[in-house]
């Protein structure tokens, strides 16, 4: 059984992912902001056949919560083998283009918080020798885009990050694994309407990020056809892709 943390673990993708660990038995520690749900999920996942689901009330723009985090880990499971960074907001583009604050927020919230988290977890699983640590970013990282560049920059930052921290720890024995997921019919997106055919469920995600760990692999697109969507709009060219709107 691996000992397995999830930071942001309400998201609607990661308690998703939570219910395959606790499928496998895996002994959990739940790690967000809102203990209510927190607490919710913890009990549902003890059903569902999880070792145990301890709870951590943790805000992770906090500086001491990479430290706290695995603190906890220690005390409730006895370490950590798997660690799920889910966390993050879904940036307001027209908000954060009027505002600096906003627009600082957003990276703090959806990159320099989960770089913090990676850079600890990733110094104390070298240390170890084992470890994986799975980040979800977002194809909005792939290349900005005006309708949303302010958390594609973001994302783009934890993609970025995320390769280095790999090919670093690759002698160690420490896998990273970036998630790119497009759109997800999630809290996050309930805003939205009128949802097509791109749009995937949050138990489909969930289960293609298993399969990613399950043969070690570095990156993962989820729905899969994501990878042929970017690779079209990363090769547009830059003269016609100012001109159009995306």
């Amino acid at each position: 059984m691996k000992k397995t943390v999830i930071v942001g673990a309400t998201s609607t993708i990661a308690a998703s992912l939570a219910r395959e660990f606790a499928a496998r038995g895996y002994p959990l520690l739940l790690a967000g902001r809102r203990r209510a749900q927190l607490d919710i999920l913890a009990d549902d996942l003890t059903v569902r056949g999880a070792d145990q689901a301890a709870v951590l009330e943790l805000d992770a723009n906090d500086p001491d919560a990479p430290q706290r985090l695995l603190a906890e880990a220690d005390a409730r499971l006895g370490g950590v083998d798997i660690c799920v960074i889910a966390h993050g907001t879904l940036s307001d583009q027209a908000a954060c283009e009027q505002s600096v604050d906003k627009t600082l927020a957003e990276i703090q919230t959806n990159m320099l918080s989960q770089v913090a988290l990676c850079t600890v977890l990733a110094n104390h699983l070298e240390a170890q020798g084992s470890g994986h640590i799975v980040v979800l970013s977002s194809v909005a990282g792939d290349r900005g885009r005006q309708s949303n560049y302010v958390y594609g920059s973001a994302k783009a930052g934890m993609t970025a990050f995320t390769s280095g921290l790999r090919q670093r720890l690759h002698k160690s024995g420490v896998a990273v694994m970036t998630v790119k997921p497009g759109f997800v019919d999630s809290a996050m997106t309930a805003h939205i309407e009128n949802k097509g055919a791109l749009w995937a469920q949050p138990d489909a995600v969930a289960k293609s990020i298993m399969r990613g760990m399950n043969r070690g692999a570095p990156v993962v697109y989820t729905p899969w056809f994501w990878w042929g969507i970017m690779q079209i709009i990363k090769n547009i060219p830059e003269r016609v892709f100012r001109r159009i709107r995306l």
